[in-house]
This record gives C-alpha cells, sequence and structure tokens, in this order.
C-alpha cells in the first residue's frame, strides 16, 4: 500500500514531464509502422523519423489551424452572443425569482462570486497555454528519440527479464504494440465520422457555426463517456442563443443523442474496440481517475494504460482473473453456478 500511495505520488508531482512523455510514446507507437515501411523501402531510419514525425505534426498543426480559423470567424459574433446571453440570463432571473422566491440581491451575490474567481481562472489559462505549447514544442523531440531508441528499450525490456520469459515478453511488447495502434487508428477514424455526422446534422437544423461545432465535439468525444455529454452543450448553448424558442435545442439533443447510439453501438465496438475490449464499467472508472490524477491528459491516457495492464494480466497465468475482470467476456451463467456449487460442497466436506 506504501509504494501504491509512493507511486501515484510520483506520478501527480511529476506530471509535467510524465505527461508529453507519454504522448510522445502512443505517438511513436502510431508511427512505428510508417517508419518500417519506409525504411524496407530504402530510406535510412533518420530520414524515415523525420518525414513520419513531421507529416503527422504537420497534420496536427492544420488540424489547429482550421479550427482557429473558425474560432476567428466565431469572435465576429461574440458582441451578438453577449446580448442574447444577457437577456437569456435576465428571463431566467425573473423565472428563478418567481418560482423559487430568491431575490434578485440574491442571485446577483451569487454571480459575484463566481466571477470573483475570474482573475485566477485567467492566470489558469494562461498558464495552461503556455504548458501547452512547450508541450507541443518537446512533443516532437521525445517522439523522434523513442523512434530512435526503439530497439535499446526493447532489448533493454528483454534483458531485465530471465531469459526462460523472453518469448512471452517478446508476445506481451508485439500485442501491447498491436492494441494501441489499433486503438489510435480506430479513435482518429471515429473522429472523422463523429465529426463528419455532427457538422451534417447541425447544419440541416441550422445552428451557426456546424462546422466548428462538429468537430469540437468531435474532439471532445475522444475523451471516453465524459467527452460526449460535454460535446452536446455547446451546439445547444448555440441553438439557443440563436433565438426561436426551444425546438432548435430540442432538435440538437434528439441528434446528438442519436449520433452517440451509433457511435457506441456501432462505431466503436467495430473499429475502436477491435483489439481494446475493456468493459464499461472499468472503462469509466479508469477514465475518472486518470482525470483526478492528470486531468484531461489523463482521461485521454487512461484507455491505452488499462489496455496495456490488461495485455500483460492476460499473458501471466497469476493476473489471468484480472485479465477477464477488465475484459468484455462474460462466464456462462451455467458454469458459473455450476462451479459455485462446487466450491461450496468443498468448503463443507472440509469442514
Amino acid at each position: 500500500m506504501l509504494g501504491l500511495a509512493l507511486f501515484f505520488y510520483i506520478l501527480i508531482i511529476l506530471q509535467g514531464v510524465l505527461v508529453p512523455l507519454c504522448f510522445a510514446l502512443l505517438i511513436a507507437v502510431l508511427l512505428n509502422p510508417l517508419v518500417n515501411k519506409m525504411m524496407g523501402k530504402g530510406l535510412p531510419k533518420q530520414l524515415s523519423i523525420g518525414i513520419a514525425v513531421t507529416l503527422f505534426f504537420l497534420f496536427l498543426l492544420g488540424l489547429l489551424y482550421f479550427l482557429s480559423a473558425q474560432l476567428v470567424q466565431f469572435s465576429d459574433m461574440w458582441p451578438e452572443i453577449k446580448k442574447q446571453f444577457g437577456s437569456m440570463l435576465q428571463e431566467a432571473q425573473v423565472y428563478i425569482s418567481k418560482n423559487f422566491n430568491i431575490s434578485f440581491d440574491n442571485q446577483a451575490k451569487w454571480l459575484n462570486k463566481i466571477s470573483s474567481g475570474n482573475e485566477s481562472v485567467i492566470g489558469k489559462t494562461v498558464g495552461g497555454f503556455f504548458t501547452v505549447a512547450g508541450t507541443f514544442i518537446l512533443l516532437p523531440v521525445y517522439t523522434v528519440l523513442f523512434l530512435y531508441y526503439k530497439p535499446l528499450f526493447q532489448n533493454f525490456l528483454l534483458d531485465i527479464f530471465d531469459m526462460a520469459h523472453s518469448e512471452k515478453v517478446a508476445e506481451i511488447l508485439t500485442d501491447t504494440r498491436g492494441a494501441i495502434q489499433s486503438y489510435i487508428v480506430g479513435l482518429l477514424i471515429e473522429m472523422v465520422i463523429i465529426a463528419a455526422l455532427n457538422s451534417v446534422a447541425l447544419m440541416i437544423i441550422g445552428v451557426k457555426y456546424a462546422l466548428l461545432l462538429g468537430c469540437i465535439g468531435a474532439i471532445l468525444n475522444l475523451v471516453p463517456y465524459v467527452g460526449g455529454i460535454v460535446a452536446i452543450a455547446l451546439p445547444v448553448i448555440m441553438a439557443t442563443i440563436d433565438g426561436g424558442g426551444w425546438t432548435k435545442p430540442l432538435y440538437v439533443i434528439g441528434a446528438y443523442t442519436l449520433i452517440q447510439l451509433i457511435d457506441n453501438n456501432l462505431i466503436v465496438p467495430k473499429i475502436v474496440s477491435s483489439k481494446v475490449s475493456i468493459n464499461a464499467l472499468v472503462s469509466m472508472v479508469v477514465v475518472l481517475l486518470g482525470n483526478e490524477l492528470w486531468g484531461v491528459s489523463g482521461m485521454f491516457l487512461s484507455i491505452p494504460f488499462i489496455a496495456v495492464v490488461k495485455v500483460i494480466f492476460d499473458h501471466i497465468d497469476e493476473l489471468k482473473p484480472w485479465g477477464k475482470l477488465f475484459g468484455v467476456d462474460m462466464p456462462h451463467a451455467g458454469l458459473f453456478g455450476i462451479r459455485l456449487r462446487l466450491i461450496q460442497r468443498f468448503f463443507k466436506h472440509k469442514k
């Protein structure tokens, strides 16, 4: 218990160093097949790594540029949004005052308390921006180094275990790499599909900035379970500000609910969870624990982490029950009943 407490304490205090390393490791695992393919065609190792990493981060920069361009257009509408939001706030205050007997003065006090923390929020936001900027600078460097020194890490993992376990270690490494690659590629495909579905749905409903809100919703959807709920709030707010009563917001909620059902029942099982078979309860708990540990970054990293842990559990006989607990394969009810009765008879006979 003391060791676990120290381990998680170290994870928390070294968050600024470990989070970029973890993301860089995931990117390196994702880009490894591309690097191997280019090396197989005769390109030098350094050039292959450089091309793969450059292409990946150019894609990220292109995505950021697209979102920032959409945000610039969105900012032009900010005065109108502020005005509409002010009128909605006034209506809400009147409603609360009439139905809940809370005076305007008390409501104003609560609003002042909320707004009093704006300075600290702004400070955290600016600090967070520089942290993200610093991380984005370090990520390519870490990724290049992970790809370049990959044989060194592989040999290290093989050397620290006994020769008799080398085959099992190599099998765990192969399965882990395959699970992570499958998961990340599946997430990227899911993000593109959800962005398209969100944007088309919002365009049909007539919500402004449908493309921006659809893409933001797809990015938020990468956070398992929690992100999908948060993603609905943004277009609902925009639809409410547009006016026209509650028709548009209800259409948005209906459309996003349908998209979430398609995502959870078709896209995720077929594309994302093809090799990362973690049950919903464990996934949800791990995501929440990741949030407590490393915030939003922890939520993103939690599923790949638990997938690696499950692969390790599945290959070690003493830990296979934990692997089954994390998985999605349900034991047959009849076999479970027979097994339970046999255990009860054994202990009864022993007594």
